[in-house]
């Protein structure tokens, strides 16, 4: 029984890191500066957010082992 826990948690992770993929760089709050051929792109907000979604994730993973 624990392979199919593991494809399920898999498929979880798989899940937010391909809802996550289509913010990349659309949020609000992420930084682009655009200067002639240069452009310089920072997604802080959304460095945030993966972040929090991570650590909710871990700590919900650590709960149930």
């Amino acid at each position: 029984m624990e392979i199919s826990k593991l494809f399920i948690t898999l498929g979880i992770v798989f899940l937010v890191i391909g809802v996550l993929w289509s913010f990349i760089g659309k949020m609000p709050g992420d930084i682009v500066i655009k200067k002639g051929n240069t452009t310089f792109f920072f997604p802080i907000v959304t460095s945030i957010v993966v972040s929090v979604l991570l650590s909710l994730l871990f700590f919900i993973i650590g709960r149930f082992r």
